[in-house]
């Protein structure tokens, strides 16, 4: 080819470069219309439903659609005989199993073999176990709402969120493995088509007021204006908000909590949110949403719930939220015009960090929308993140714990507490950022790491890796369990603390080798199998974004001479805090689960568990399996929250390469440390664990002197935690 020709062929390029562009807005306008009709469909079917006789088939046949898809759209019009469907929801209720893994009956177990610190684990012989009912684990924070646990759903009363299961005695849990053959290779995967890839498009902002519906005061951008919410239901405060401030999109409750009026008439708290976002109202219908609206539908949650609504005389138009505030933080008696400001000064915080960053509805949502936008443009992972496969993303909602709850009970401390210390980590997830686990990960057989060198094997379990293990609590141990066991019921997770106890979990590599290497003794660890990834940086630029914020903001709190802008900027910096935890908590992606209500006397979905029946419904949930979603990360999310763990129990201040100071609960007294709770610990006295004020320190924040009686219950143990910090507050002593 010659450059005549090469320049022609360049320039036929460029014109068919515009060809190509005039295309795709023509398929995206195309496809805004097809998205359009499409959601006049569903509602037209959910209309049809609505009808004594109506019946699946004709209207599949009407509408174009299989009998399936009007099923999904109209759950009350499922053909399908009661006997079948029946016994189909007893079969889901009792084998909910997210990793799927042949059913055989286990092989001998060999005697787990000592294991000193990093010495080189016995060779076992790997097989896939059963796959038990696995719990649904809660989320990091039960005020994370649309990232981790949202579900669209219905405007209909068929789909309200379910009530709550009593506790259930826990017991032994057994966890799934990775499986040999051609099944097993799904495990080193990703899955095909699926990347996570920076946005290029902004995100746009919407109209914003704030309303404290118990004194009926509503901030709009800087104006401060006394409204008559009526009953305060939804359509009532809509029309109120929309006449006084119009084109509003956006409304936040920061006082009030106006769906928990008449609470007492319902059997749950659930129930009576649910019922307050579908009261009828004539002027207001609940906002299906169209294409890929995932966020269609109102969110049931019992202290944060979100109401999406659009004009009944134009649904297909723009769409208002009712949300709180408490999704990013606890105003904590702040007025209107604080919260205000509060989110003026985040939204201001995070502007000098992202020149495109804009705050969505939840934290959750601006936290992966502001992390996509550090996505790299240059190096190996220009073109995204891939996500893994739905195997492996299983297997990590199964096997990788949370953050670290619970309560140690006499005779492990004394019946009677000389004191109360609380001890809480800064913006702790912060600290945990700077690695993380990218690409498909390696396969590591109990052969291969029996093999490897003593270097070797601390390397793999130093790098981002997961461990099927088996746990032996050395004789003699009269400290804190450091390594998560599966259990059955609410709690999911236990830590064994028993000189020889033993069991089969799963662990981060940092967990496994601090239990090696701790300075107390050595746990004995069999090393079972692993998955081991290459080292990367997929959340270091988001997270050194958002500890800038954060700080930014921690000084502000600490410096500005008006109280009121001192007051907004904590609470800014706490809305950071929100937005990297509930972020984080996004990559999870657990399986969703859908719940509703029927009506009594009328035939359920297929496929559900009933949870709980009254006068008039009958409450139920299914689960929907992992959506096709580019952000789902779990291994992240499981990394980081590893990480977290181990600090809980062993943290080192360093400087440099010098290790100059360590904190955490195995550098307490044996017996002292009281409770653990995500990234803080209780214990009955003081320690010398220095604070700087820097992401992961120790803060000292609560003594409560005693002698005080030993909490029974996580109840009573947040109770006296109140106290102490209450004590710590009024004698000014911080540290």
């Amino acid at each position: 080819m010659d450059r005549k020709t090469y320049t022609a062929e360049l320039a036929s390029l460029r014109e068919l470069r515009s060809a190509i562009t005039a295309a795709e807005k023509t398929v995206a306008a195309a496809q805004r219309e097809l998205d359009k009709l499409t959601a006049q469909r569903s509602r037209k079917v959910a209309g049809l439903a609505g009808y004594e006789g109506a019946q699946a088939a004709p209207i599949a046949k009407a509408s174009g659609l299989s009998v399936g898809d009007v099923v999904r759209i109209a759950p009350l019009l499922d053909p399908t005989p009661a006997a079948v469907r029946a016994g189909t929801t007893e079969r889901q209720a009792t084998v909910p199993a997210p990793v799927s893994a042949p059913v055989a009956e286990p092989a001998p177990q060999p005697e787990p073999p000592v294991a000193p610190a990093l010495t080189r684990p016995a060779v076992v012989a790997e097989r896939p176990a059963p796959v038990p009912p696995a719990p649904q684990e809660p989320p990091v924070v039960v005020e994370d709402q649309a990232a981790v646990v949202e579900q669209p759903a219905a405007a209909s009363a068929s789909s309200v969120a379910a009530p709550q299961r009593p506790a259930v005695e826990a017991g032994p849990r057994e966890l799934p493995t990775l499986l040999e053959g051609p099944a097993g290779a799904r495990f080193e995967t990703v899955t095909t088509g699926l990347v996570s890839k920076r946005p290029n498009f902004v995100q746009q902002a919407r109209s914003t007021v704030f309303l404290d519906a118990a004194a009926g005061v509503l901030a709009v951008r800087d104006q401060v204006v006394r409204v008559d919410l009526g009953a305060r239901t939804p359509g009532e405060i809509l029309d109120t908000v929309l006449a006084t401030a119009p084109g509003t999109e956006r409304v936040y409750i920061t006082a009030g909590a106006p769906w928990h009026d008449g609470a007492e008439r319902y059997s749950t708290l659930k129930d009576a949110v649910a019922a307050w976002l579908n009261t009828p109202s004539e002027r207001w219908t609940t906002a299906v949403g169209s294409g890929r609206d995932r966020l269609a539908g109102h969110f049931v949650h019992q202290r944060q719930p979100v109401g999406r609504y659009a004009p009944a005389a134009a649904p297909d138009s723009g769409t208002t939220e009712i949300r709180s505030v408490g999704e990013w933080f606890d105003p904590d008696g702040a007025d209107v015009v604080t919260c205000r400001e509060a989110f003026k000064l985040l939204w201001q915080a995070l502007r000098r960090h992202w020149d495109d960053g804009v705050l969505l509805g939840s934290p959750s949502q601006t936290g992966r929308d502001l992390w996509s936008r550090t996505i790299p443009t240059k190096g190996k992972w220009a073109g995204g993140y891939p996500v893994l496969s739905e195997e492996l993303r299983g297997l990590l909602h199964a096997t990788g714990g949370q953050g670290r709850t619970e309560l140690i009970l006499p005779p492990r401390v004394p019946e009677q507490l000389p004191a109360l210390v609380e001890y809480d980590r800064t913006f702790a997830y912060a600290k945990h950022l700077w690695k993380s686990p990218v690409g498909t990960p390696t396969r590591i057989t109990a052969a291969r790491f029996a093999a490897m060198s003593e270097a070797a094997q601390v390397k793999a379990l130093m790098s981002c890796s997961h461990w099927n293990i088996r746990v032996s609590v050395p004789q003699g141990w009269n400290h804190v369990g450091l390594l998560p066991a599966p259990v059955t019921g609410d709690r999911a997770w236990v830590y064994p603390s028993e000189p020889g106890a033993t069991f089969t979990t799963w662990a981060g590599g940092a967990e496994v080798h601090l239990a090696l290497s701790n300075h107390i003794a050595p746990w004995r660890i069999e090393i079972l199998g692993g998955l081991v990834w290459e080292d990367g940086k997929p959340l270091d630029e988001w997270g050194k974004r958002l500890k800038a914020a954060w700080a930014d903001l921690t000084n502000l709190s600490k410096l500005h001479a008006d109280e009121r802008q001192r007051t907004a900027a904590y609470l800014a910096s706490r809305a950071v805090r929100s937005v990297l935890l509930f972020g984080l908590g996004g990559f999870a992606q657990r399986p969703r689960l859908v719940s509703g209500t029927t009506p009594v006397g009328e035939e359920l979905p297929g496929g559900v568990e009933i949870l709980g029946q009254d006068s008039e419904v009958v409450t139920w949930q299914r689960q929907a399996g992992f959506s096709r979603d580019p952000y789902a990360h779990p291994e992240w999310a499981a990394y980081v929250w590893s990480g977290a763990r181990a600090a809980l129990l062993d943290m080192k201040y360093r400087e440099g390469k010098e290790v100059v100071a360590v904190a955490g609960a195995l550098h307490a007294r044996p017996g002292t440390v009281v409770y653990f709770g995500t990234d803080g610990i209780a214990l009955t006295e003081r320690q010398p664990w220095p604070y700087r004020g820097e992401p992961g320190d120790y803060l000292l924040k609560g003594h409560l002197t005693g002698p005080v009686a030993h909490p029974t219950s996580q109840e009573e143990y947040l109770k006296l935690r109140a106290q102490g910090r209450a004590e710590l507050a009024a004698g000014g002593d911080q540290q």
